[in-house]
């Protein structure tokens, strides 16, 4: 047996964004959501990929389906939500790049694709960013409530594969750290306490 078949599974519902830059944290954070609040059959794999672009090639090639969250540019209103499907996904994830993660993921796509393990269906679920160039910002109202729509699209889509979530009695924890949103949120400091935009040692009259 080799790596790629100790990661394979059935589905892998996959965010990414970087959830220091706030509304970049969209697809993170629609997976801690989804998590904390669902039971997932033990062939669906629900992943935080973070920033991590290539490093998570070996995951997506592993996987026959593939859900993924993310902040995406679509030149629409902010929090506006748009479903993506199949071959129209690698476009959009290299459409108006907003970040380095995007730029990956794009990558990751198309190198499943020439390896001929790219997985049989995909789906981009994805939200208009109101605001990205804010160092320790959460998300901004208009697409934070936009994660429970988010993560009915990933339900609706799961139950139409075959699999069946549950709802859990009572919502597990999704993080145990100070990133989990209400700790991350309530923790940080004012703006006259911390610049947001960099440090003005090196960026003086920023």
């Amino acid at each position: 047996m080799n790596a790629i078949d100790d990661l394979r599974c059935e589905v892998l519902v996959l965010g990414i964004g970087n959830l220091l830059w706030a509304d970049e944290g969209f697809g993170v954070r629609c997976v801690e959501k989804l998590a904390a609040e669902w039971v997932l059959p033990e062939t669906v794999k629900v992943m935080d990929g973070g920033t991590q672009g290539l490093y998570l090639l070996p995951y997506v090639q592993a996987a026959r389906r593939l859900v993924v969250f993310d902040a995406i540019d679509y030149g629409l209103p902010p929090g506006t939500m748009k479903r993506v499907e199949g071959d129209e996904v690698p476009r959009f994830m290299g459409a108006k790049k907003m970040s380095l993660h995007q730029t990956g993921f794009q990558e990751v796509i198309s190198a499943s694709a020439l390896t001929g393990k790219l997985p049989e269906e995909l789906l981009l679920i994805g939200v208009q960013p109101e605001e990205l160039d804010d160092y320790g910002g959460s998300l901004r109202s208009v697409v934070k409530a936009r994660l429970g729509e988010a993560v009915d699209l990933a339900l609706e889509q799961l139950r139409h594969w075959g699999y069946a979530p549950q709802p859990r009695h009572a919502p597990a924890e999704s993080r145990d750290s100070a990133l989990a949103m209400a700790a991350y949120e309530a923790g940080r400091p004012s703006v006259e306490a911390a610049c947001r935009f960099g440090d003005d040692r090196f960026m003086p009259g920023a």
